[in-house]
């Protein structure tokens, strides 16, 4: 072998006998290549030896003894490890550092976790539960109340108003009448059982009714046509001893003039106008 081809490739020094390696083909001594070659440890700064193992990480290198977590020094060499801010952090120190706190157990949610978010707070996913009958929520419909979250059932039995009907939970859409709340849909008339809610409707002791059948049930009748006369609504009548009359049917019996104020006679709940009456 040509004693000049197994010089340093940089400095030319014979390598007979001794340490080198090579690269591309072309021998180095060791300190030529760490020179040129090596890469410099983020711990200390210097370079990493040829006999050395080089731990790297996007791009960064380190000595094994430097591979380390920054805050707590321990060695993170075939450790989980996590970076913040291109520094180094085993998983305790970077959970206790960064990670969120659940907001149920207060204890760190380890990265990695299935965490909960909900208005700005963090829970394990195992903490989220309803404050009635401790069960997950997860992906469930829950309602808060007084800084608890509760599942729809246990919100119901604890806080929801009872319908005065059916004596299920309101959750939506109730109705107030006599002190008592109803579902809408609960919400009928004591005659017909028509739904009320929308409609109009008046109250016999204390029982709402539609002004259909308030009318043909509680309403005064017409002494001549015999239909009820719907007082409530703002319709006007005439009473005259122990009979009632629309406006429209009081007239007289025979001439069927409007006696409206007007003078009349009366006979057998039979009125007529004065010109009518004498004739009786």
């Amino acid at each position: 072998m040509d004693r000049k081809a197994f010089d340093c490739h940089c400095c030319k020094e014979s390598l007979f006998g001794q340490k080198y390696t090579v690269r591309e083909d072309n021998p180095y001594c060791v300190k030529c290549f760490e020179n040129i070659f090596a890469n410099k440890c983020e711990g200390c700064k210097n370079p990493i030896e040829c006999d050395s193992k080089d731990l790297s990480y996007k791009d960064s290198h380190w000595h094994e003894a430097c591979f380390k977590c920054v805050k707590c020094t321990c060695s993170l060499v075939e450790k989980p490890f996590a970076a913040k801010d291109e520094l180094l952090l085993c998983i305790d120190c970077y959970s206790n550092e960064y990670s969120a706190k659940c907001f149920n157990c207060k204890s760190t949610i380890m990265p990695g976790s299935r965490k909960i978010e909900y208005k700005g707070c963090n829970w394990h996913e195992t903490c989220f539960v309803c404050q009635g009958c401790q069960h997950p929520l997860g992906a469930k419909s829950f309602v808060p109340k007084h800084s608890s979250l509760y599942c729809i059932s246990c919100y119901e039995k604890e806080f929801a108003q009872q319908c005065a009907a059916c004596k299920k939970a309101i959750t939506r859409d109730g109705i107030s009448y006599q002190e008592q709340t109803f579902h809408s849909g609960c919400f009928l008339c004591t005659g017909c059982k028509k739904k009320l809610s929308g409609d109009k409707f008046t109250s016999k002791d204390d029982s709402p009714y539609c002004m259909d059948c308030f009318s043909n049930l509680f309403a005064q009748k017409c002494t001549t046509c015999a239909k009820p006369i719907a007082g409530q609504g703002g319709g006007q009548y005439i009473s005259f001893e122990d009979c009632q009359w629309h406006s429209d049917c009081f007239v007289c019996s025979k001439c069927t003039t409007s006696l409206v104020g007007q003078k009349f006679l009366s006979q057998h709940s039979q009125i007529f106008c004065t010109e009518c009456g004498q004739d009786i």
